[in-house]
């Protein structure tokens, strides 16, 4: 497995596949082509499909500018290694391509020309739960503990600097009121949902603030705001909600959450390994789902859970999200998916109390849960993966 720097990538929104991939791309092949001022990019699959609501061409555009670029959208065709593929061209004065690249935006900000993960880039000798465990077990250890024995020391640098824009975002989005971006025109709820939330008391106070905190961070990413990737742009919002939660609420050190939020990269991690935390290739279980369950170990490793609850907190947050499609209205990253935000983050804290209660044994593993989600992600069908034809998105906007 891979370091958890590239499970936290800060960077802009709304789209960590749709918008940070495509423009990494475009900047690389720009970067290698000094001497050319016109390019095409042609879209593929899903990536053309929700390109527009995604706001990918303008990230692209805006990496070649001031070049000409002009961008071709094929929604119908998909490449074979990722529906999430697109093909760069440098043109000469008559628009002859003088040279191409194929690849693909793979989820989490990350591109491949062969549609999966490099291997080699792997910095963790362990890639299942069940190893961990064991690991844990015999050792006497934690899992953040395993993840600082196998990252460099600037890890806690870069997660300070991770929580630091998770905070940002945050409060920057109870204090922003208005409509964001698109033909929706759907209003901003985190500043009215934290206004309310300061009115009630106890359990109902902190599941209203869970929600406004979510709200905020997700409905940032949906402006094009400052966020973390967590370990995606479109679920950036459940892991800052419940640890400004705890934060606020339970007045956790920061100490405390830099070790939640490694436990937490080591969580999504395993999943963007041995499943996807892509959308487009097994639908908004990657996401929402992933979002939820590495939320549910960083609050149940910070509550003091064994390693062992930890792992069940982290199934239980993933279960309940099996089989969610990813289904945007308008191929905007607004409906359904700033809700789910919220609910992704409520259900972690509720598969964080449910774990804690246990002895951390339960039947069905998390490595069992994980392989579950890959294979239903893979029978999913394709209109169902980021391609706005399907669920919610099939229905439009109008009644």
């Amino acid at each position: 497995m891979e370091s958890i720097r590239e499970i936290y990538k800060i960077g802009y929104g709304p789209s960590s596949s749709h918008t940070m991939g495509p423009r990494k791309a475009a900047e690389i092949f720009r970067d290698q082509h000094p001497g050319i001022k016109k390019f095409r990019v042609t879209l593929y699959g899903s990536l053309a499909a929700t390109g527009k609501g995604h706001m990918t061409d303008k990230a692209i555009t805006g990496a070649l500018e001031p070049f000409s670029t002009e961008i071709v959208w094929q929604p119908d065709q998909f490449l074979p290694a990722h529906p999430n593929g697109m093909k760069l061209e440098a043109l000469d004065k008559l628009d002859n391509t003088r040279s191409e690249w194929i690849t693909y935006s793979i989820g989490g900000g990350d591109i491949s020309d062969t549609g999966t993960r490099d291997a080699s880039a792997s910095i963790y000798p362990l890639s299942t739960m069940t190893e961990i465990l064991n690991w844990c077990k015999d050792n006497g250890r934690t899992m953040w503990e395993y993840v600082e024995m196998h990252e460099t020391p600037a890890i806690w640098d870069h997660l300070t600097e991770v929580w630091k824009v998770m905070q940002d975002a945050v409060e920057r989005g109870i204090e922003t009121e208005g409509v964001l971006p698109g033909r929706l025109n759907l209003p901003r709820k985190a500043s009215s949902y934290y206004t309310k939330a300061r009115s009630f008391k106890g359990t109902l106070s902190r599941r209203a603030f869970t929600f406004a905190f979510a709200l905020a961070v997700a409905e940032e990413n949906a402006a094009g705001g400052k966020i973390v990737t967590a370990p995606t742009c479109g679920s950036c919002g459940v892991i800052p909600a419940v640890l400004y939660l705890l934060k606020t609420q339970y007045d956790f050190t920061e100490k405390k959450i830099l070790r939640g939020l490694a436990t937490a990269g080591l969580i999504g991690n395993l999943i963007k390994t041995n499943a996807s935390i892509s959308g487009a290739e097994v639908g908004c279980q990657g996401e929402v789902g992933s979002a939820s369950s590495m939320a549910a170990a960083a609050a149940e490793q910070m509550f003091g859970g064994t390693p062992g609850q930890v792992e069940y907190a982290a199934s239980i947050a993933m279960e309940h999200f099996l089989g969610l499609t990813c289904d945007p209205l308008l191929g905007l990253v607004q409906i359904p998916c700033i809700e789910r935000n919220a609910f992704g983050a409520a259900r972690a804290l509720d598969a964080n109390m449910y774990a804690l209660l246990s002895d951390g044994h339960h039947l069905v593993s998390f490595d069992r849960v994980i392989q579950a989600m890959r294979q239903t992600g893979h029978d999913l069908p394709r209109i169902y993966k980021e391609t706005a034809e399907g669920g919610l998105a099939a229905l439009g906007i109008k009644e």
